[in-house]
C-alpha cells in the first residue's frame, strides 16, 4: 500500500511475490480452515473519482446518483440516511483517504466525510496507512462530524531510504491524537512492510537473517520511539503499538517489540482457485502468525491486514491468476466464504479494500486497481454484502 512517501512496489517485485505465492498456494490447495496467510504487496492509498471505466464494469447506485449519502440535513454529515443494502458485517477495512500522497495532498474533508458515512455501515474499525496529508485529522474529523461508532488504527509509514519520513508523520499523528483524544483511536501501527521492502532493496529474502535483523533495527526504534511519545503525552488510555508486513516477512525481534501485528494476506497472489481461497487464507495466517506469534514473551495479537479478491483487469493477461478469474462473481464466492467464517472463529481482519483506485490502475494495470467492494465513486459492485453477526 502506498500513501503519500509510501512508494509503490515495482512490477518486479509483484512477480517475485507471486512466484512465491503460487508454490505455496499448490501445497496449500487441500487445506481447509478460516483465516489468512501470506503477505502480497499492494498499494493502498489514492482513490480518484468516477471513471468510464466504473461503468463499464458495472457501476450501480447504493445512495445516490454519485454513490454518495444523502443527508436529510445538508450541513449535517451525522444526519446521513443508511442504506438497507449495507451491513455491519465486517470485522474492519483497510483505507487511505484519496490524495492522500506528497507531494500534492488533494484529499479533503467532503471526501473523507462521505467515506466514513458509508464506512460506518460495514464496519466499526477501520486502519490507516500513513499520516501524511493529515489524513488522521481528516478521519478523527469526519468520526466526529458523522457521530458514527468507529475507531481507526493510525498509522506511521517509515521507509528505509528515508530517515524524515517517520518523524514528519509522527507528529502529524501527535497533533492528530492533541486535537481529537484517544476515543475513536484503536492503536497506531508503525512500518508497512517496511521490512520486505528492506529485504529487497538490499538483496535477502529471510526477515530473521543478519540483513533482517539490520532493517528491524531501524524499525524497532521507531517503534520504540512512538511508545515513547505516546506515554510523554499522559493520554487518558495507553494506545497498542504495532506493525504490518506481508505475511511471511515478519521479523521475530520487530514482533517482540510491538502489542499486535498485522498480516498482508492475498489468496489471489498464491495462484489458488476461489473456491479454496478462504480454506487457504485460514490455514497460511494460522501456521504463519498466529502459531508462532503465541510462542513470544509478548503474544503480539496478530490480525490478517488485508485479503480480498479482484473483481476486474485492466488487461486480458492478468485476468486469471492461473485458477480463477478477477470478477464480480469470485468476488462473492470469497465474501460468502470468508467473512462470515471468519467472524464466528473471532479472526480480526482488515478487508481489502473499501472501494477501487483508478490511480493504481493507471501505474500498474492488471488487477491492481480492482480491489473495492465499491467502485471508485461509491456505488456498490454487483454484489451481495454479507450480513453476519460479529463475534
Amino acid at each position: 500500500m502506498s500513501s503519500s512517501s509510501e512508494k509503490a512496489q515495482t512490477r518486479s517485485q509483484r512477480s517475485k511475490w507471486i512466484i512465491i505465492g503460487s508454490v505455496i498456494g499448490l501445497l496449500g490447495l487441500i487445506a481447509i480452515g478460516v483465516g489468512v496467510g501470506v503477505g502480497v504487496s499492494k498499494n493502498n492509498s489514492k482513490n480518484s473519482s468516477t471513471t468510464s471505466s466504473d461503468t463499464a464494469n458495472g457501476a450501480t447506485s447504493n445512495s445516490s446518483s454519485n454513490g454518495n449519502p444523502v443527508q436529510t440535513d445538508p450541513n449535517d454529515p451525522s444526519t446521513f440516511e443508511k442504506d438497507p443494502s449495507l451491513h455491519q458485517s465486517f470485522y474492519a477495512l483497510a483505507y487511505t483517504p484519496a490524495g492522500s500522497q506528497l507531494p500534492n495532498c488533494t484529499n479533503s474533508l467532503e471526501d473523507v466525510i462521505e467515506d466514513i458515512q458509508v464506512m460506518s455501515q460495514l464496519t466499526k474499525t477501520v486502519r490507516l496507512y500513513g499520516a501524511d496529508c493529515n489524513q488522521s485529522a481528516l478521519v478523527l474529523e469526519a468520526i466526529k462530524q458523522t457521530k458514527v461508532d468507529m475507531q481507526v488504527y493510525l498509522a506511521n509509514y517509515p521507509t528505509p531510504d528515508d530517515s524524515t519520513a517517520y518523524t514528519r508523520q509522527r507528529d502529524e499523528i501527535k497533533a492528530a491524537i492533541q486535537t481529537y483524544g484517544t476515543d475513536h483511536i484503536a492503536g497506531v501501527t508503525v512500518g508497512n512492510e517496511f521490512m520486505l521492502n528492506y529485504l529487497d532493496a538490499n538483496g535477502a529474502t529471510d526477515p530473521n537473517s543478519a540483513v533482517g535483523d539490520q532493517g528491524a533495527a531501524i524499525l524497532i526504534a521507531d517503534i520504540n520511539d512512538t511508545r515513547s511519545t505516546l506515554s510523554e503525552m499522559n493520554l487518558s488510555k495507553t494506545l497498542p503499538v504495532g506493525n504490518s508486513d506481508a505475511g511471511s516477512y515478519f521479523n521475530t525481534q520487530v514482533l517482540e517489540a510491538v502489542d499486535y501485528g498485522m498480516a498482508n494476506v492475498h489468496p489471489w497472489f498464491a495462484n489458488v482457485t476461489v473456491q479454496t481461497a478462504a480454506a487457504w487464507t485460514a490455514e497460511f495466517f494460522e501456521e504463519t502468525n498466529v502459531q508462532p506469534a503465541a510462542l513470544l514473551p509478548n503474544t503480539p495479537k496478530m490480525y490478517i491486514a488485508e485479503t480480498g479478491w479482484p473483481s476486474f483487469s485492466s488487461d486480458a493477461g492478468n485476468a486469471n491468476n492461473g485458477a480463477s478469474d478477477a470478477s464480480e462473481a469470485n468476488l462473492q464466492i470469497f465474501l460468502d466464504t470468508f467473512v462470515c467464517q471468519a467472524n464466528q472463529n473471532g479472526t480480526g481482519y482488515f478487508f481489502f479494500e473499501f472501494k477501487d483506485e483508478p490511480w493504481k490502475d493507471a501505474e500498474f494495470g492488471g488487477v491492481e486497481g480492482w480491489w473495492g467492494l465499491f467502485h471508485s465513486n461509491r456505488t456498490l459492485k454487483r454484489i451481495q454484502l454479507p450480513n453476519c453477526v460479529l463475534n
